[in-house]
């Protein structure tokens, strides 16, 4: 497939494509299960069916994906170029003339196609998903999704019926142990108890329901008279469904916008200036992230490249950390233009400047200072501090060995 590329171009593609796919895999999984596990809880206590947890999820997936791409690419390149780093491969390619330039041909090209896959997931896919969350979360909590009527607790529909069923299986489709009370309108008290049973939709109206019940016995309390009790093989309870008020449409939230939307309201003048400085924060937080994956392959040569002699994982480390604390000073900074505190230019452009500054500075020194390296000083000062710490251990390993031969001299 990627045979019209020449030979050194095929050989980083293959480095940086297996660890960024292999970040992109744990940073997903990382995130949806720590999300699944609240979902199951939530849906648990409100007692929904848990079909709908996998639907909830998989619109938190561009969410995710829009995180997990760009620490995706920096890692994968970042270890394709530690490994030529450590193997002396990328001195052998820097002494036939392959300058950083070069080498970072293929990583720009999986940059470019990432960088359009996030415009896509940021500006179109993520909003839309994110008001799908809201109204599936929206529903849940209403009973919409028959989350209304809970596992071993009495529930009241309508002001006329209380209802508790014992267990519920085959999610939700079959109910073991019904118990009904329910009012006519003849002011007659029904008390109805099925050994199982199960809902249908009715098709005359859909603001009602059937709950088809199978072996039980309805006593009704006529009033001061003896009871009458009735058993039944099959009896059909129609249930008047309780009314749902619907949902709110896209766009209470500016991060529920696309694209178009946000340029039409930002810069709108029959707009609020509120509703404007939201749009327009929300619009350069999007941008300025996906503006920033352009620095990530400088970023990961930077840190990527230990010391000569040296197989520090220190930039590793430091690579997160800068990403994650860019993000969050992105993040803050929308907060403070969407509240009108700051311009948004400032307040998001302003870290992206001072972030690329750094980035570019710190490729330089590797690219192109002889022996050059960007966080030198803090990879002597982890060295010393992991020397101190390895003959704290072997000191304290020591005194344990004398320890135990005193003991064993003395028994």
């Amino acid at each position: 497939m990627l045979n019209f590329l020449p030979a050194i171009d095929r050989y980083i593609f293959r480095l940086v494509i297996v660890p960024m796919l292999g970040v992109f895999a744990l940073a997903a999984s990382l995130l949806t299960l720590d999300k699944m596990l609240r979902l199951l809880d939530f849906v648990a206590v409100e007692g929904g069916p848990i079909g709908v947890v996998f639907k909830m999820l998989a619109t938190l997936v561009p969410e995710y994906a829009s995180l997990a791409i760009p620490l995706g690419l920096l890692l994968g390149i970042l270890l394709a170029f530690r490994k030529l780093a450590t193997t002396s491969e990328l001195d052998v390619f820097r002494a036939v003339g392959l300058s950083y330039g070069r080498l970072l041909r293929v990583p720009y090209i999986i940059t470019m196609v990432f960088m359009a896959i996030n415009v896509a997931l940021v500006f179109f896919v993520q909003p839309v998903s994110r008001f799908t969350y809201e109204r599936l979360e929206y529903e849940l909590r209403s009973g919409a999704l028959g989350a209304s009527i809970k596992v071993g607790e009495f529930t009241t529909l309508a002001d006329r019926m209380a209802l508790r069923i014992e267990e519920s299986e085959d999610d939700g489709r079959r109910l073991i142990g019904i118990f009904a009370r329910v009012a006519n309108d003849k002011g007659q008290v029904l008390s109805i108890s099925a050994r199982e049973g199960s809902f249908l939709a009715t098709t005359d109206d859909p603001d009602t329901i059937i709950l088809r019940l199978t072996e039980g016995t309805i006593i009704q309390d006529t009033g001061g008279q003896t009871p009458r009790v009735l058993t039944f093989t099959r009896h059909d309870l129609p249930i008047d469904l309780p009314a749902i008020e619907e949902f709110r449409a896209r766009g209470e939230d500016e991060r529920e916008y696309i694209l178009p939307e946000l340029l039409r309201i930002g810069w709108a003048d029959n707009q609020t200036e509120d509703k404007r400085d939201a749009s327009q924060a929300s619009f350069n937080f999007r941008l300025v992230e996906v503006v920033m994956m352009a620095l990530m392959p400088l970023l990961a040569v930077a840190l990527g490249i230990p010391p000569k002699r040296s197989t520090s994982a220190l930039g590793v480390f430091l690579s997160i950390i800068m990403v994650v604390a860019y993000h969050k000073i992105n993040q803050y900074g929308e907060d403070v233009a969407a509240l009108g505190l700051a311009d948004p230019i400032l307040a998001l452009w302003g870290p992206f400047v001072v972030f690329a500054a750094l980035i570019l500075w710190m490729y330089w020194r590797v690219a192109f200072v002889p022996g050059g390296q960007a966080i030198g000083a803090l990879e002597n000062w982890f060295a010393k501090i992991s020397k101190k710490i390895g003959k704290l251990f072997r000191r304290k390993r020591r005194h344990h060995v004398h320890t135990d031969d005193d003991l064993a001299a003395e028994g």
